[in-house]
């Protein structure tokens, strides 16, 4: 890319609904830092604002994200046998896509034991390898150490382990910031980790349900940092009704587009100046209490609604051919709500109410 080129590159992206980036011939790393600026936290990559539209992903669909409309995704691991991380980092430059690169340190509820100098060390020396062998990707945006370390975790030591990683981190490479992602906002565990590891740049939340509870609980908390939310979507399992005999009752993917839509439109805005990015959960297909709870993809590739309110969050256009919309599905005229039981030997009707948005049969 010329220079002429480089300056409408630029111009094209920013002229685009929230888009920041750096034109993708750059190679080696790009500068990223958390400022404070008289309107509050602020991103920057390569010394600019960079408005993150962000979700989790695994395996590499990088094309049709960006296709989409979006422009950063997140990771949990460095070791996942079905992607490699170089392969998947450079198609993420190549599409203009930053990756906030998941370090996969074990939680206590694995099996990990904190109280192991050997094993933290042993541990920590395998992250700095993975750090020294992608710390100047262009694509690289941040570090997120680990995965909810507080998920029913007993030893606070985990994150003195944290801080030593983050320390590491910032001496190997000085070019992006580090987090953790805590399950949950707890003002307690948050001034516990504020404590135990000040080398963070900045915190990160994963919500779901109580997502829309965050604004006042950061008000209530007089939380003032910058944080992301590297984790949200539909509600959790966890948050729903149950049947009779105690099964998280589902919602459609229509319900599930409607929760993701009201997230983004009435909480991710409300932290201007303090919330500097965001990850939508899952970008494919996750079996998690059921195939679909949380995946915006099918097993089969096909999208669901949900990436319909995605693509018009994060590009201001719904897309060309949009989604049927599902307005109940129903099993002898009763809804999973119901508690539905039926005989066996016995024939039941199902019907499922649809109707597609662009009158397509």
């Amino acid at each position: 890319m010329n220079g002429r080129n480089a300056t409408a590159f630029v111009a094209a992206c920013l002229a685009m609904t929230g888009c920041t980036s750096v034109p993708r011939t750059v190679e080696g790393p790009v500068k990223v830092e958390v400022v404070r600026s008289d309107s509050g936290y602020v991103l920057l990559r390569g010394g600019e604002p960079y408005v993150v539209r962000g979700a989790g992903m695994e395996v590499d669909d990088i094309a049709r994200f960006a296709a989409y409309g979006g422009n950063s995704i997140r990771s949990w691991t460095t070791d996942d046998r079905r992607q490699d991380v170089g392969a998947l980092l450079d198609a993420a430059h190549a599409h203009g896509v930053t990756v906030a690169l998941g370090l996969p340190m074990r939680a206590e509820r694995h099996g990990m034991d904190y109280d192991d100098p050997a094993a933290v060390a042993a541990q920590r020396e395998s992250l700095r390898r993975d750090v020294l062998r992608y710390r100047d990707h262009p694509a690289l945006l941040a570090w997120i150490v680990g995965n909810e370390l507080n998920h029913s975790y007993a030893n606070p030591k985990v994150f003195d382990a944290v801080n030593e990683v983050a320390r590491m981190i910032h001496e190997l490479d000085p070019n992006h910031p580090v987090t953790t992602p805590l399950a949950g906002f707890k003002p307690d565990l948050i001034a516990a980790v504020l404590a135990r590891a000040p080398e963070l740049d900045f915190l990160s939340f994963q919500l779901y349900g109580g997502l829309f509870d965050l604004p006042e609980r950061i008000r209530s908390a007089e939380f003032t940092r910058p944080f992301m939310v590297t984790e949200w979507g539909t509600v959790g399992y966890w948050e729903v009704e149950k049947t009779g005999w105690g099964a998280p009752v589902e919602l459609t993917s229509s319900e599930k587009a409607d929760v993701i839509q009201r997230a983004w439109r009435e909480v991710l805005g409300a932290f201007p100046g303090q919330m500097i990015g965001s990850y939508v959960f899952f970008w494919g297909q996750k079996q998690e209490r059921t195939p679909t709870w949380f995946g915006l993809l099918l097993e089969s590739g096909e999208v669901t609604e949900a990436v319909d309110i995605m693509h018009f969050a994060w590009s201001g256009r719904w897309p060309a051919n949009r989604t049927p919309r599902v307005h109940a599905l129903r099993l002898d005229g009763r809804e999973a709500r119901d508690s539905v039981v039926l005989l066996a030997g016995t024939t039941y009707e199902a019907a499922l109410d649809v109707v597609d948005p662009d009158g397509d049969p």
